[in-house]
């Protein structure tokens, strides 16, 4: 697939020159590792579906990326294509992702939640040409659906299941030798190496537009978002990272998988959240890093809270993804033994701005932080222009982590002249540069971190037959930020509950998590006078109704 990435010279050059774009790939810091500590362990994963644990030496997972880069070669996999892989926090997506490198393709990872609907748009897209599953997680058959689309996709030439049986097995990648064990073969790994501007992950994440975009990141701009991370908070080989959100999402991704092996520790993985697991993990493995969305912080707090001590070992829990109550934030200070870092960040970009270690707690409890090395973050007004310290405007933001464009959409990349970014968030910037996240003009719902596209499930929900008109608006919720309310009126004679609704979008394949989890019947929706549905009005509602989890315990 021909992929055409927004990079003008001037910016290659100013990030260059300034020393933030390091040309380093990925490879270059595991083949480091696997020469100067090849028995260091390197990834840890607990498999919830069989109960294992897997650890393996950076030597063991070099050598694993090795075989799984010849299985790819064999297959026909050609330096530019998509590889698309749906897997939950195990130890064969951090091998699959190198040797996807090795082979010069571009890596395309999947949250585990998606289901039919999302992934035929999202594989039809990216033209993929190999999608990798679970045979089952969480109950769910990965392999039947991953099936079923590749029928439907000509594009998509193989399926490969992660415990699978047959010509299908994933493990078949892993047979015989390795890409490297040849002359021929090592030569052609050396053409196809990835230079540094050349897009290595394409990553899709919900807005506005109704459909899921393509998000595209090189080498370059996914490094100068971990590596001043790791500056910032002191990571090092003594390390041991926790990574419990999924790294088929940003955060996972870059701070779970990408930063461990630039640093040399361990990570370990956990693929269901769980805090009583979490909590247990982080002392027997001695971790001492881990990063999460708001609930993940609320949980653990709330089980060291009921176990009246403190984890072991964790020094630094950094929180993203979800609004953080600053309540949270005090006590998980106390409860976890721990820095509690508060951070903004997106897909676009990772995590552009964070708290400090040592910072006054009115910073820490009360910003979202300041922008971390490389990058510029700016609030202004609706004409553009720069606002004071401590006025509410458009946040926007420049510099070498942002991305470099949407697969396709060129015209979505949102990014000026001076390379400003808008962010689609509002805040507040005080006067020593530190953010305050205050709202969204983007018309999404985050739930737990995950972004929920209100467009897309406003379409489906319009569907049902009894429905007349929806809107469907954030409401908050203490554990995860932010859960979906859906607002409706009604054809004449018509009820809805909102099982019926949720059994509707079930049928049509719609992800659990973007299901709305509040269901409010109005005779009428707020109105502006050009006729469009006022969402501010119903946001107020929202804030005013009781959580009640009766409704939804997902």
């Amino acid at each position: 697939m021909k992929v055409d990435p927004i990079l003008p010279q001037s910016r290659l050059d100013a990030m260059k020159s300034a020393g933030f774009w390091r040309d380093r790939v990925l490879l270059d810091d595991l083949d480091g590792w696997t020469a100067r500590a090849p028995d260091r362990i390197a990834v840890v994963d607990h498999n919830s579906q069989t109960g294992e644990r897997t650890a393996l030496t950076f030597a063991e997972l070099g050598h694993r990326a090795d075989q799984l880069a010849a299985g790819l070669l064999r297959l026909g996999i050609k330096r530019g294509d998509v590889v698309s892989y749906q897997s939950p926090n195990w130890w064969q997506f951090v091998a699959l992702h190198l040797a996807v490198l090795r082979v010069g393709a571009i890596s395309n990872p999947l949250m585990p939640i998606f289901r039919e609907r999302e992934l035929r748009f999202m594989l039809r897209t990216a033209e993929s040409r190999l999608l990798v599953v679970p045979r089952r997680f969480r109950g769910f058959d990965h392999g039947a659906m991953a099936e079923a689309l590749r029928l439907e996709l000509p594009a998509l030439e193989n399926v490969l299941v992660v415990g699978g049986e047959g010509d299908t097995a994933f493990e078949k990648l892993l047979e015989g030798p390795g890409a490297a064990h040849t002359e021929q073969a090592r030569a052609q790994l050396a053409e196809r190496r990835p230079k540094p501007d050349d897009v290595i992950q394409l990553l899709y994440t919900s807005g506005t537009t109704g459909e899921p975009k393509g998000v595209m990141h090189t080498s370059n701009t996914l490094f100068s978002a971990l590596l001043p991370m790791a500056q910032r908070f002191s990571l090092g080989t003594s390390d041991a990272v926790l990574m419990a959100s999924p790294i088929a999402h940003q955060t996972g991704f870059i701070y779970g998988m990408m930063l461990p092996i630039h640093v040399g520790c361990k990570t370990v993985f956990q693929d269901m959240w769980d805090a009583k697991r979490a909590f247990d993990l982080i002392g027997a493995e001695g971790v001492t890093f881990t990063m999460g969305a708001t609930p993940f912080l609320s949980d653990l707090t709330n089980e060291a809270e009921r176990r009246q001590r403190q984890p072991e070992s964790l020094r630094v829990f950094v929180s993203a993804g979800a609004p953080i109550p600053r309540t949270l934030v005090r006590r998980a200070n106390v409860a976890l033994d721990a820095r509690i870092i508060s951070a903004w960040g997106m897909t676009e970009n990772g995590a552009a701005t964070t708290t400090l270690a040592d910072d006054a707690p009115e910073k820490t409890f009360e910003t979202d932080g300041c922008a971390i090395a490389g990058m510029e973050v700016r609030v202004v007004d609706e004409a553009g222009h720069p606002l004071p310290p401590d006025r509410e405007g458009r946040l926007q933001i420049r510099g070498a982590s942002n991305f470099v464009g949407y697969l396709k959409h060129p015209e979505w990349y949102g990014t000026d002249a001076d390379g400003w970014f808008d962010t689609g968030d509002l805040a507040r910037l005080d006067a020593d540069g530190y953010v305050r996240i205050t709202g969204r003009s983007k018309d999404i719902i985050i739930r737990g971190g995950e972004n929920v596209p209100v467009v897309e499930v406003e379409q489906l929900i319009y569907q049902h037959p009894a429905i007349l008109e929806v809107a469907v608006v954030a409401m908050p919720d203490p554990r995860l930020g932010e859960r979906a309310c859906a607002f409706v009126t009604l054809r004449e004679g018509a009820t809805l509950t909102l099982r019926d609704l949720t059994e509707f979008l079930e049928q049509r394949k719609l992800a659990r998590n973007y299901w709305p989890e509040r269901l409010e019947v109005l005779p009428s929706l707020p109105k502006t006078p050009s006729g469009k549905i006022q969402k501010v009005a119903l946001r107020t509602v929202a804030k005013e109704l009781p959580t009640n989890r009766a409704q939804s315990d997902r």
